[in-house]
């Protein structure tokens, strides 16, 4: 089941789920010590692939008012390579889509990742460059 709330529809528990994982992914896992939580989660869309009772893949969309972007994509350790990332990213391109209908979508990818996003539509638009120590280059998919 996807599940997609704003910040202040979360209950207490499910906030602290994804900022508990957010941190296993991205600061323990990836071993990048960096201000994982930040102002954006103020004012964010948090999708949420949910089986189960389980938190398994995640995202955020933030509209940054000439465009929107989307991070923070994670699939859970112990569910990954089962096409949960594809399905992830799919919903939260659709609820952007919905949501927020011709704007362009720009994110940040983690370089290793390029083909992976190509695949959706979206297209380099910068060099790749160190993010937290980290290769990322942007990435835009027109609407």
């Amino acid at each position: 089941m996807i599940s997609v709330k704003h910040t202040n529809e979360l209950s207490s528990k499910e906030l602290i789920d994804i900022l508990k994982t957010r941190v296993a992914v991205f600061v323990v896992e990836q071993n990048c010590p960096y201000q994982e939580v930040d102002e954006d989660d103020y004012d964010d869309l948090h999708v949420r692939l949910i089986e189960d009772g389980h938190l398994k893949a995640y995202t955020r969309i933030i509209n940054k008012g000439d465009h929107i972007t989307f991070g923070r994509v994670f699939v859970v350790k112990e569910y990954r390579k089962a096409g949960l990332g594809a399905k992830i990213v799919q919903s939260t391109i659709d609820e952007i889509k919905q949501r927020f209908p011709k704007q362009p979508i720009q994110i940040q990818a983690q370089a290793y990742l390029q083909e992976f996003y190509a695949g959706f539509g979206f297209k380099a638009i910068s060099d790749v460059y160190l993010e937290d120590n980290i290769p990322h280059l942007d990435m835009l998919m027109e609407i």
